[in-house]
């Protein structure tokens, strides 16, 4: 990682900044900061974004050094090797506790930490409009505006038993540590500062403003670190700038959406090499064809329909399914085809699987074995965990959207209406809005309530409920919650009745997983699977009944006497 580097930009990507970085010993022998940033090129700039890192080791140790420059290296490289759904908070939060754990695996041997590898670490991550910060220790993330500098981050100090300063947190100090996190918009002409602290100890905002002038970023940061030594500073200085030049306007998740829609094939018509067979189906949004590969096997072409072709916005969601089954591995969700030929229209191609939808199930198995709908709902759910895992949510679990084959597997076939987490949080809006089916669709949806994995575990508690009753949870109550105060007042038909055999314990698990309030819903779709096979934590809650309940009179009782006693102490404190 060089110590200094030229002015860095963009080219034509959707983001364009300017960076400059300059990192001195100072009066100290070595130089045990380090730093580094990466401006990448094509989807990594709109799905990653540009990364900035500093990382300052501790005085007292001679491998703190090799730490800081572990650390930013790590963090750089690794970084861009997470999923592409991933939020930047979640990526590189992971990534630095990868590298703390890496550090403190160094340092286990040592009798004191203060002579191991360890580091402070700031990190600046600039995706979509937003700028992400993560931090522990005492570099600094600051923001330059209006001529003052606002510091994104805390430092984290503390005193030792002797009165002197020490860092209260750091990499490589225990096998996990406590990040801060923090989120700010991006405007054009903003100006981000990123020093360790030989450098922001003694500089201010009309330093900083006077820097600016310089011919480039790079001279400014010098002229910065020249500023802290004249006034003394005896540590390492180490300072980056960054300055936002252009955000992006607009983004897309692959090059697909440029490709002409093609006309619609006819029976041994030729599509990249794909030979159609037939045609499968036929919705708003698409047409479905099946399709021969010439190396064996078979494949299901979806085209757009013409009612999305003229919208931007659709044919990116549409454009999604492919790119998300691409970026998720499961048994249990339909897998995208590798294509013969190079792709030279708009379509999505998945593989065949062969069988029935669950609805149809369902019609062919009016009255299933509770083992026949947990093998179910369990194989959905391991889909489902497989796109948690990403940052994806469904959004649209349904029995018209899940395939069961011959051989009992079950797949979720259709990722048309999926959020990704960080897909959003590079381009908000590009997805649209949740094309999803009411009957299916979590209250919160409809209320404005938080949205999240647990509005999926809804749907598959809704399925799993309507497979043994035949009807849903909430009748059509769902479909008139238009507030928070809609959403609380529904009311739960238990699945339990005189016309069902639905154990008890069963519908207490059913229950808690269609809770109207996500948070009350289970914490893992494990859970929710784990209470479906045997009584849990929900049929507990469900079979306690207040003591009111199970024997008014002694309820009545005890609480006459508690006021009993109450007023005879209320009387001797008067009279007293």
């Amino acid at each position: 990682m060089p110590r200094d580097v030229m002015t860095a930009q963009t080219g034509a990507g959707p983001m364009q900044v300017a960076i400059g970085q300059h990192s001195s010993a100072g009066r100290k022998p070595h130089n045990q900061d380090f730093h580094g940033a990466h401006v990448p090129s094509g989807a990594a700039l709109t799905l990653k974004g540009v990364v900035l890192a500093v990382a300052d080791g501790i005085s007292s140790s001679d491998t703190s050094g090799a730490a800081a420059e572990a650390a930013v290296r790590m963090v750089l490289s690794d970084y861009f090797d997470t999923p592409d759904t991933w939020t930047a908070r979640t990526a590189a939060g992971r990534v630095i506790q990868s590298a703390n754990a890496w550090l403190y695996g160094q340092n286990r041997t040592l009798a004191d930490l203060d002579a191991g590898m360890v580091c402070t670490f700031a990190t600046l991550i600039l995706k979509g409009r937003s700028g992400h910060v993560l931090h522990a220790g005492d570099a600094r993330v600051a923001r330059y505006t209006g001529g003052a500098l606002t510091p994104l981050t805390r430092d984290h100090h503390a005193t030792a038993d002797d009165g002197a300063p020490m860092l209260a947190r750091a990499l490589g100090l225990s096998d996990t540590v406590d990040l801060d996190y923090r989120r700010v918009p991006l405007t054009t002409g903003d100006v981000f500062v990123l020093s360790t602290d030989g450098l922001h100890d003694h500089v201010t905002g009309e330093d900083v403003a006077a820097a600016l002038v310089r011919p480039s970023l790079n001279d400014a940061c010098r002229s910065l670190v020249d500023i802290a030594l004249g006034r003394g500073s005896t540590d390492n200085l180490t300072v980056q700038i960054v300055r936002i030049d252009r955000l992006p306007q607009e983004a897309g998740l692959t090059g697909s959406v440029s490709l002409p829609v093609p006309p619609l094939p006819g029976t041994g018509d030729v599509i990249d090499g794909l030979r159609v067979l037939r045609a499968l189906s036929q919705t708003p949004r698409s047409h479905v064809f099946l399709c021969a590969d010439p190396r064996g096997g078979k494949v299901v072409l979806k085209i757009p329909a013409s009612e999305i072709t003229e919208s931007p916005a659709a044919l990116h969601r549409f454009t999604l399914e492919d790119w998300v089954a691409r970026r998720v591995s499961s048994p249990h969700v339909l897998r995208a085809a590798d294509l013969p030929q190079p792709q030279t229209a708009l379509y999505v191609a998945t593989h065949y699987a062969p069988g029935r939808t669950l609805r149809q199930w369902m019609t062919d198995h009016p009255a299933p074995s509770l083992d026949q709908m947990r093998d179910i709902i369990e194989q959905v759910a391991a889909g489902l965990r497989a796109l948690h895992r990403r940052e994806i949510i469904h959004q649209d679990i349904r029995p018209e959207n899940i395939m069961i084959d011959d051989d009992g597997t079950a797949r979720i076939i259709d990722l048309g209406s999926v959020s990704v987490a960080g897909v959003e949080e590079a381009a908000p809006g590009l997805l649209g809005d949740l094309p999803g089916t009411l009957q299916y669709t979590a209250p919160e949806y409809l209320s404005g309530d938080v949205v999240s994995w647990r509005s999926d575990q809804y749907a598959l508690a809704v399925i799993g409920y309507e497979m043994l009753t035949g009807r849903l949870p909430y009748g059509a109550q769902v479909a008139r919650v238009s507030s928070r105060a809609d959403q609380r007042r529904l009311q739960y038909d238990p699945a339990k009745g005189d016309d069902s055999a639905v154990p008890a314990w069963v519908d207490a698990a059913l229950r808690r997983a269609l809770h109207p309030d996500p948070l009350r819903r289970y914490d893992a779709l494990s859970e929710f699977m784990a209470d479906l096979r045997r009584p849990g934590s929900a049929a507990r809650a469900a079979t306690h009944v207040p003591l009111a309940a199970r024997n008014p009179l002694r309820f009545w009782q005890a609480l006459s006497a508690i006021l009993a006693v109450i007023c005879v102490i209320l009387a001797a404190h008067l009279a007293g």
